[in-house]
């Protein structure tokens, strides 16, 4: 019976009055955030593939291989958000959240795959230069760096609150970095004419990208697996458990989350046979006290001291 009122209060106290009040303003702000930037970087993309093509340089359809990739991963991300806000059924009782998650590991693996692409014909060119318009390059990197460095910031107060937005950042202030890098090559070209520059650039770029993809495609992969959120500490939200009034220990503790902002917990609570009508209490504590350790969904199950407990984690 305690465990279907539970469900019971849970449901009101946390799915819909504490939780989505807080975050609708920062919905909306970035929704508007991931529009703007999929808009602009779109549409450089399409004057890098042409000026690219143009002229002939690697770097600039490298970067426009790697925007292309940004425009993807921020259309995943803002579809992940729209879908968060999907209410639960009976086939997704969490709703669609942990499509953030999905999204986020896709994210990585594309970036690590167009990786591998720009490297591969970085090192055909470095074996046999073409001729490249310098000028040309520096300018259309120009426009880069003004569009990357403008994304960024629309994302970067937010960057902290899910791994999504910070991918998002992350994408962008790098890419401010890597036009940077054309324009360097392109002046350097455009006054010495060495066009192996261009290769080396174009290598660089790939590093640079791979370094920061790495982490992202580790974090979402530890979460894709229900692994413990990389910012949760198990045994500080132990010690935080075992000090609710009553609570003589904890069992089967699982900490997962639940989209890239949400977190979960279950844990069984072993109390005293006789504190048993104590058990509203503790958990109405405990929920408030996890709240405050960025974990919204907690559910907790009864054990009495009493019992013999044959599980391993006794």
């Amino acid at each position: 019976m305690s465990g279907h009122s539970h469900a019971h209060s849970h449901d009101h106290s946390h799915g819909f009055g504490h939780h989505h009040h807080d975050h609708t303003p920062k919905l909306d702000h970035l929704n508007a955030a991931f529009i703007w930037g999929i808009i602009l970087n779109s549409a450089f993309v399409i004057i890098e593939v042409i000026a690219g093509l143009i002229t002939g340089s690697l770097s600039l359809l490298t970067d426009a291989g790697h925007n292309l990739s940004d425009v993807v991963g921020l259309a995943l991300a803002l579809l992940a958000f729209k879908l968060t806000k999907v209410g639960s059924n009976n086939n997704y009782t969490y709703g669609y959240k942990r499509s953030t998650i999905l999204v986020s590991f896709f994210n990585a693996v594309i970036l690590v795959a167009s990786i591998g692409v720009i490297a591969y014909e970085a090192i055909i060119r470095f074996m046999h230069p073409q001729v490249i318009e310098g000028g040309t390059v520096a300018w259309v990197s120009l426009i880069g760096i003004v569009i990357n460095a403008f994304t960024a910031w629309l994302f970067v107060k937010d960057k902290d609150t899910d791994l999504n937005v910070k991918g998002a950042y992350m994408h962008m202030a790098m890419d401010a970095v890597v036009s940077l890098g054309v324009v360097i090559a392109g002046v350097i070209i455009y006054f010495t004419k060495l066009y192996w520059i261009d290769s080396v650039v174009s290598l660089i770029i790939a590093i640079v990208i791979l370094r920061g993809t790495w982490s992202l495609l580790k974090d979402s992969l530890r979460l894709e697996m229900d692994g413990v959120p990389k910012e949760m500490d198990l045994n500080k939200i132990k010690t935080e458990l075992l000090k609710a009034k009553g609570v003589v220990d904890v069992h089967h503790m699982h900490v997962w989350a639940l989209s890239t902002t949400e977190n979960a917990l279950t844990a069984h609570l072993v109390i005293a046979p006789d504190d048993l009508h104590l058990f509203d209490g503790i958990k109405a504590d405990l929920r408030h006290r996890l709240q405050h350790m960025d974990i919204n969904h907690s559910t907790f199950e009864p054990e009495f001291s009493t019992e013999k407990c044959d599980e391993p984690d006794c």
